[in-house]
């Protein structure tokens, strides 16, 4: 079993797959249950669940 994936707001994770507009960092903008994330490249913001965004985190890179 994997460990829970600690995160912070402010946090900036590079995913493995990038975002259609070439980015591959998003910002951590809420923390909980789901995360909420900004992406650097183009400000689109997404809500996704822990569990996924655990198995598409590449690196955590701290604020």
């Amino acid at each position: 079993m994997e460990a829970i994936l600690k995160l912070e707001t402010n946090d900036i994770v590079e995913m493995k797959k990038q975002h259609p507009c070439g980015s591959k960092d998003w910002k951590v903008i809420k923390t909980g249950a789901e995360i909420k994330l900004a992406c650097l490249g183009c400000g689109h913001e997404i809500e996704i669940k822990r569990s996924v965004l655990q198995k598409s985190v590449k690196k955590i890179k701290r604020a």
